[in-house]
């Protein structure tokens, strides 16, 4: 059975834990506020809220229930449109009325939903961070300047929470329904009725699935039906540690929980900025690291971040464990080296604190954000003094497999840079790559991404270089 509270009501389901919650909801809650768009997370038309404890904290955070398995609900709070809805209009719903900032109506409620999810948040309560709440929600008519008119009314609105827990501070101010104010005491009965039931025995029959949203856009129906072992949000999973030079992870930590890790945030100080170019706030919510790898796409985009970094990946079939560095799991396009009945969970990289490092993370796709990487790269340089004393490339969209220029950063290696260095490299870079001719552009122009992006980074990192002679180059 899985067991969750959907909007004001404790619900026991024995629907298959691999079918999507959002047909859950439409098609056996009859709650048909949620809209079926896309089905691939890009459209926020499905976006529903997922609370849950952390710490003892309760958090909620926004997801696009097309692509969210309903195993990964179970012990949580699942809120959709109705959830919200009060007497009158709440004071989203007023929001986006007042500012017109709606027209057929068909993506109004994700976009409530997300400014919702905002109001439940603990970010600051600006204008800018209620937009960057939106970010994953698309509307084909209105038009933006309306609905960030709308936002901004929404942010004036938690204006005044200082420390009150955001949920109480909603129910509190009429913001959303009474019943917020008490779903932290519930959801812990809850977990203490499941008697540890949220975490799953191992099976290595089953498949294994973290957020799931790469693999429910592949092949939802066929999920339906599997036996899932469910890797979302699972303690022993997740974390991010430090233990003395090393940075230890679980491979359930989500993209979200990355940028907002203190020891994440130590060591890249611009993450932020990285992050901003990586998918949208629920997608982020749900994307495993540990997933992004596994699913071996030659673009992933924190496959890149991770092997530039040299992580490795502590693997376990249920008896045995082995480490595998990262830049050894690719063995041919979608080709892994592992068992089936292997799956991660750990992953490391040594970050000594002693080091001067120097990180940088590029990509370039057809939209700023929100898309698929047509080059993607990362470049890790660990400083003595002037000197590039150890040098880590990785790029992807240029060959089969997410791969490291080896050739290139061993050139690089124990140099002094100057541009003269740093043409010769770019050259280098060339004879390792073989992109080919897709949507995503020509070879020819991929070739060409690649050796602006290097420049990028050392333009980024190395400000004393002329950026005339590398635009040059």
């Amino acid at each position: 059975m899985t067991t969750f509270f959907l909007n004001n009501n404790l619900l026991h389901t024995d629907m298959p834990p691999g079918m999507l919650l959002l047909d859950f909801i439409r098609y056996h809650q009859h709650l048909t506020g949620t809209k079926i768009g896309c089905n691939e997370g890009d459209c926020g038309a499905c976006t529903v809220l997922i609370g849950s404890l952390v710490n003892n904290r309760l958090q909620y955070r926004s997801f696009t229930s097309c692509l969210t398995p309903l195993g990964n609900v179970h012990g949580k709070h699942v809120v959709t449109i109705e959830g919200i809805n009060m007497q009158e209009l709440n004071p989203i719903q007023q929001a986006m009325y007042d500012e017109s900032a709606t027209q057929c109506g068909f993506c109004t409620p994700g976009f409530v939903m997300s400014l919702a999810g905002f109001c439940l948040s603990e970010a600051a309560p600006t204008t800018q961070q209620a937009i960057t709440a939106i970010d994953g929600n698309i509307c084909r008519c209105t038009g933006y300047k309306s609905i960030e008119r709308a936002a901004a009314r929404v942010a004036q609105l938690v204006q005044d929470r200082g420390e009150v827990a955001p949920a109480v501070f909603a129910a509190e101010q009429q913001i959303l329904p009474a019943y917020f104010s008490n779903i932290k005491e519930r959801l812990q009965t809850l977990q203490q009725s499941l008697n540890g039931e949220m975490t799953p025995a191992e099976d290595v029959r089953a498949h294994y699935v973290g957020g799931g949203t790469d693999v429910y856009v592949q092949k939802p129906e066929e999920m339906k039906q599997k036996a899932i072992r469910f890797l979302f949000d699972q303690p022993p999973l997740n974390g991010i540690t430090r233990q003395g030079s090393r940075v230890i992870l679980g491979p359930a930590v989500t993209v979200t929980d990355l940028q907002e890790s203190p020891v994440m945030q130590d060591c890249f100080p611009q993450l932020d900025e990285c992050i901003k170019l990586v998918s949208s706030t629920p997608i982020r919510n749900m994307a495993t690291i540990g997933g992004n790898f596994i699913n071996a796409s030659p673009i992933g985009d924190f496959t890149i971040f991770f092997l530039a970094l040299d992580a490795t990946l502590v693997l376990s079939d249920g008896e045995h464990t082995r480490e595998l560095p990262l830049r050894q799991l690719y063995k041919g396009y979608k080709q892994l080296n592992k068992t089936p009945e292997e799956y991660i969970t750990q992953l490391w990289f040594e970050w000594p604190e002693t080091a001067q490092h120097l990180f940088r993370f590029e990509k370039v796709s057809k939209r700023t954000h929100l898309d698929i990487a047509s080059v993607n790269t990362a470049l890790h340089i660990r400083m003595e003094q002037e000197v590039m004393a150890e040098v880590h490339l990785a790029v992807g969209g240029v060959g089969p497999v997410p791969m490291r220029l080896e050739r290139t950063a061993a050139f690089l290696q124990g140099r002094w840079l100057s541009v003269a260095l740093l043409q010769e490299a770019l050259n280098i870079a060339q004879t390792e790559i073989t992109p080919i001719s897709d949507a995503r552009g020509t070879e020819a122009y991929k070739r060409l991404l690649l050796s602006q992006l290097i420049k990028a980074h050392f333009i980024s990192l190395f400000p004393q270089l002329s950026v005339a002679d590398l635009l040059n180059l």
